[in-house]
């Protein structure tokens, strides 16, 4: 994994492996995706040394499911992206929220890896209401 030309990092959520006393790394697709998790997932001003990192996406909570919200939504990752992930092209932002009703807005992001050309997509789930099936 140390040669990986798209890059090799903590597996997310950082796993431990104990038999070898070392952390489970993940490289090249791999590593994109989990990169772009992290990063939808961070507010802004929670990496203290990166303060602009992140999306800020848990501030729409609340927000009605409108047009300009759906816009706003996919400016902010796109300018996420753009400035955090380097290795990808962003080809399309999709907000699917026809499970609104259920508190799921499902993300969907098509890319393309800029070293190899290779075509991925990225379906991140925004949950609007809290897990409340927790007896």
């Amino acid at each position: 994994m140390a040669d990986s030309f798209l890059g090799t990092g903590w597996s997310f959520p950082p796993t431990f492996d104990s038999t070898a006393n070392s952390v489970i790394m993940t490289s090249d697709e791999a590593d994109i995706q989990f990169s772009l998790q992290i990063l939808l997932a961070t507010r802004k001003g929670e990496r203290v040394m990166v303060p602009d990192y992140g999306c800020n996406l848990d501030e729409m909570l609340f927000e009605p499911m409108t047009t300009t919200f759906k816009t706003y939504i996919r400016e902010m990752i796109k300018t996420a992206i753009l400035y955090y992930e380097p290795r990808i092209d962003l080809s399309s932002i999709q907000v699917d929220d026809s499970r609104e009703t259920e508190g799921v807005i499902l993300i969907i992001l098509n890319y393309t890896v800029r070293t190899t050309n290779s075509r991925f997509n990225f379906v991140y789930p925004y949950y609007k209401k809290e897990g409340t099936e927790i007896h």
